[in-house]
């Protein structure tokens, strides 16, 4: 199969392309079209990963089924027999990859849970001890467990840039004190949730970010959920604190870019079918093992 990495539907508006996703009005609905687009050190790379924006969708659908109970969710359906009629001549772009969504006035902020310590969060805590300026016991290590789950908002980068690292209180000035205590307790809600679910298939949720928006009818979760994109899944069996773990992700495009000394500057370079591969298939092991369903790409 071969990657889709642009969609084009006609006469339809396109509103944005995003790293991995396509954005299209419609109506008074939105449709997101996930590409097989795959970015690394915020560059979209020349190759895509065939398949991977069907896994996403399908994860995220998963995921939004599982936490509704909690927080309603932005979708209308992602069955394209449902779709507006003037959507069907491009079943071929849209099936399995693509939702009807409902429109909504996004919070400014990302919405990131942490209950382990990685990334961007270890490299604050070995200059400061903390992690978005809350303190943190002294002897943790690379992917130590914390002593409970945090919530560290992050700013949205505008222009693909980095998001940048925020505190409590200035998610607060940025969205209001009421707003700013619902989307942690929102988000530690759904993250406990997670990761609960994730440590009985095997696994261990590190940290993830969600996205909320709000409607009439209140505060709703959009955008993608729990998806290796999103999210640091690390094999709970092989978990060992004291580096980077094992993860369902694009580890092997970084190692492979990190291989040939690329600058990080476009244009990115394209990726060799081994790395293609092996990438596509962590994407589908995290499928499988998350929902316990198999996918046909």
């Amino acid at each position: 199969m071969t990657a889709l990495l642009t969609t084009n539907l006609g006469e339809l508006p396109l509103l944005g392309r995003g790293k991995v996703r396509d954005l299209y009005a419609v109506g008074d609905a939105l449709l997101l079209v996930a590409t097989d687009r795959i970015s690394a050190f915020d560059h979209v790379l020349a190759t895509g990963i065939p398949g991977k924006g069907k896994i996403l969708t399908q994860i995220s659908l998963f995921w939004f089924d599982l936490l509704s109970d909690l927080v309603p969710n932005h979708l209308i359906t992602a069955d394209v027999t449902r779709f507006p009629a003037a959507l069907h001549p491009f079943r071929d772009q849209l099936e399995g990859r693509s939702m009807l969504v409902k429109r909504a006035s996004m919070f400014p902020i990302e919405c990131v849970a942490r209950g382990y310590l990685a990334g961007s969060g270890w490299k604050e805590y070995q200059a400061r001890g903390t992690v978005c300026g809350l303190p943190l016991p002294a002897g943790l290590q690379d992917g130590s467990r914390l002593p409970e789950p945090l919530f560290t908002p992050a700013t949205k980068s505008q222009d693909g840039a980095h998001d940048e690292n925020i505190s409590f209180a200035a998610a607060e000035q940025l969205v209001g004190p009421a707003d700013a205590a619902e989307l942690r307790r929102l988000t530690l809600d759904l993250y406990a949730r997670a990761a609960g679910h994730a440590e009985s298939r095997g696994l261990i949720l590190a940290d993830t970010k969600f996205e909320f928006g709000r409607t009439q009818e209140g505060i709703i979760l959009a955008d993608e959920v729990l998806t290796p994109d999103s999210s640091r899944f690390w094999e709970r069996s092989a978990w060992k604190p004291g580096g980077p773990q094992p993860s369902f992700d694009k580890q092997f495009v970084r190692d492979y870019l990190e291989s040939i000394h690329w600058n990080k500057q476009a244009p990115a370079p394209g990726l060799p079918g081994d790395v293609v591969e092996r990438t596509q298939a962590k994407y589908l092991e995290a499928f499988v093992r998350l929902t316990g369903r198999q996918l046909i790409l």
